[in-house]
């Protein structure tokens, strides 16, 4: 299978660790992707993944105890691809959403890449 270029996606970043959203938009930045917006907490999530305009998001699974699935949703319906984030590896992954690319923390910015390069793909 072919490489699929990042470089230019606009990404929103949905994570609600300050630091963990630092580490992914320098990530962003090293794969010449641009930050949309970061958002979170599910309520902010949802509020930017309706109303911006970005080509992928990256997804923490768990934002500070509530679920970001109704975002996933969101985007779902909306044809926008997406990565899920989480430290619980892929026993966290939702069942709904078995063919999500999954990020896993700790992650390095060839993690991102690959990821952002299947759900792009797959889109």
């Amino acid at each position: 299978m072919s490489e699929i270029s990042v470089r230019n996606l606009r990404v929103l970043v949905v994570e609600d660790e300050p630091l963990i959203a630092m580490l992914i938009e320098d990530a962003l930045a090293d794969l010449d992707c641009s930050v949309a917006a970061v958002a979170s907490s599910r309520a902010e999530a949802l509020d930017k993944a309706s109303s911006l305009d970005f080509d992928v998001a990256i997804l923490d699974i768990n934002l500070g105890g509530a679920s970001a699935l109704p975002v996933a949703e969101l985007l779902v319906r909306e044809g926008i691809p997406f990565i899920f984030s989480t430290g619980y590896g892929a026993a966290g992954i939702p069942e709904a959403f078995p063919d999500v690319p999954l990020l896993s923390k700790p992650f390095r910015t060839d993690d991102i890449g690959r990821c952002l390069g299947t759900a792009m793909r797959r889109r």
